[in-house]
């Protein structure tokens, strides 16, 4: 890392060229501070809703990945199951403690390692083993990342909502008490993603999460909370403007 700082460092900025760095670095406490501070930064942030982030991991997956399987119509189904979980757990956390007792970072690397565990726990048994496809999910992939005793409870409670035999069993499983949301019909990968846009409502349902409406109120009060926290922080630090107070300029 000092090498490449000090060779970024020798980069003679001329408009003219077309010339370019780009570098993508994971979260870390090595990555040199002033090559962030000079640089034009791009995050990639998981997307705002569940019909979003469901769809975001389908956009991830290969069409031969749902039919590279022993057994299609499980893997599809569970699979689907697999990619609600993961927008569920992180759509909790606009709700704040309601959500979880403690905020947690979920990657997409979580979702891809349990992807590929479901892919092969269904090759490799006869029967599916939910109770170690749970325990590989809930407890090590994304509970390892969880260190509050009730959500970790409360992570697996949600998983066995979606891996169940329930899942296999009955076509167009209800996954909300109202059956707003549901396990589409088996198909391809474009039937998926139009299933997504056509059936998923654009505003989250509170019934999914397991809670009442009323905490949609916390989940606004949030947001809002955060979008004019961060308008204020990009004020002028000056008393007024023009003759104006500092109220009115705001």
């Amino acid at each position: 890392m000092p090498t490449l700082d000090g060779l970024i460092e020798e980069i003679v900025n001329d408009p003219t060229s077309a010339f370019r760095v780009w570098l993508t670095t994971m979260p870390s406490p090595h990555f040199p501070v002033t090559i962030v501070q000079n640089s034009i930064k791009v995050t990639v942030e998981p997307p705002k809703g569940l019909r979003n982030n469901i769809r975001g991991s389908f956009m991830n997956i290969e069409e031969n990945e749902l039919d590279n399987s022993k057994k299609p119509i499980q893997l599809r189904r569970l699979l689907w199951g697999l990619c609600f979980f993961n927008a569920l757990v992180l759509e909790r956390r606009k709700f704040g403690p309601l959500g979880w007792n403690t905020p947690y970072e979920f990657s997409a690397s979580d979702l891809r390692i349990s992807k590929d565990q479901l892919a092969q726990f269904l090759d490799f048994y006869d029967d599916i083993p939910y109770e170690a496809l749970i325990y590989m999910v809930a407890e090590a992939n994304y509970g390892g990342r969880v260190t509050d005793p009730q959500d970790r409870r409360c992570i697996k409670l949600i998983l066995s909502d979606f891996y169940c035999p329930e899942m296999i069993s009955e076509e167009n499983h209800k996954l909300s008490e109202k059956g707003s949301y549901y396990v589409p019909s088996d198909g391809d990968k474009s039937d998926y993603i139009t299933f997504i846009e056509e059936k998923i409502p654009i505003n989250d349902l509170t019934e999914v999460f397991g809670m009442h409406d009323n905490a949609e109120i916390t989940s606004a009060i949030n947001t809002t909370n955060i979008l004019l926290g961060t308008a204020l922080t990009l004020q002028p630090r000056v008393s007024g403007a023009a003759g104006k107070s500092q109220d009115q300029v705001l």
